[in-house]
C-alpha cells in the first residue's frame, strides 16, 4: 500500500499552528516589577512598598497590616480633579464591582489634595461612587508621605500650579500583591487596558 505523503504546505501550516499556541500561551505568574539586588549570597531581592499609614474615609487607620495576606490595587486622585479622576475612577468601579465579592483583593485611593480632601470630602465622595470602606479606602494623610510613596508605586504625584487643577499626577491603576510587589499596572483612562488588568488581577490570584 502506497504511503501518504503530507503536504509541504499543510506540514508548514500546521507547524506554525502549533508553535502559535505555544507562542500565545501567558506565564503562569506575573513578573515582579522593578529594579531587584542581588546579595553576596546569590539571593534576589525585590523592591517592597514601604511601611504606610494614612487615615480613610471612615477614619480608621489604613496601613500594611490593613492588607495583610492580601493583593491590592492602587491610585492617586484628587476630588474635584478637572481631567482624568473621573474616567479613572470610572473604570476603578469596573474593578471594584468585578472583586467585589472576593476576599483576596482589596483597594486603596490616596487623595493627593490633602488640603481640601478631607475625611468628610472623602466619606462623601466615597458615598457618591457607592463603595464599601472595607472594600475600597480613599485615604489622607501627612502631605510628604503621600508624595514620596508614590515614586514605590512606580507613579506620579506633585503639586503644579500650571497643571489643571494644581496637580500633576499619574492616571495609572497599580496592582501589589500579598508580599507588596508591584505586579502590574494599567492606564486607568483607557477601557481596553484596564481589562487586560483585571486579567492580570484573575491571574495574581490564582498564583500558590
Amino acid at each position: 500500500m502506497a504511503r501518504q505523503r503530507i503536504s509541504p504546505i499543510l506540514f508548514f501550516v500546521f507547524f506554525a499552528l502549533a508553535a502559535g499556541c505555544f507562542l500565545d500561551e501567558k506565564p503562569r505568574n506575573l513578573p515582579i516589577l522593578g529594579e531587584r539586588d542581588v546579595t553576596p549570597g546569590g539571593d534576589t531581592l525585590y523592591p517592597v512598598v514601604p511601611a504606610f499609614q494614612f487615615i480613610d474615609q471612615d477614619s480608621q487607620v489604613v496601613n500594611n497590616a490593613t492588607f495583610a495576606g492580601k493583593a491590592y490595587v492602587v491610585d492617586f486622585f484628587f476630588i474635584h480633579c478637572p481631567t482624568i479622576c473621573p474616567k479613572v475612577k470610572a473604570n476603578g468601579l469596573r474593578v471594584y464591582q468585578k472583586f467585589k465579592d472576593n476576599e483576596g483583593l482589596l483597594m486603596l485611593s490616596h487623595s493627593i489634595d490633602t488640603r481640601n480632601d478631607t475625611i468628610g470630602a472623602l466619606k462623601r465622595h466615597a458615598e457618591k461612587l457607592g463603595i464599601e470602606c472595607k472594600k475600597w479606602h480613599l485615604v489622607t494623610g501627612d502631605h510628604d508621605a503621600i508624595y514620596a510613596i508614590a515614586d514605590n508605586y512606580f507613579s506620579v504625584a506633585k503639586e503644579d500650579p500650571s497643571a489643571p487643577g494644581g496637580f500633576d499626577h499619574s492616571g495609572r491603576l497599580i496592582l501589589v500583591d500579598k508580599n507588596r510587589h508591584v505586579r502590574s499596572f494599567c492606564d486607568g483612562t483607557n477601557a481596553e487596558d484596564v481589562d487586560r488588568f483585571m486579567e492580570d488581577i484573575d491571574r495574581l490570584l490564582k498564583e500558590k
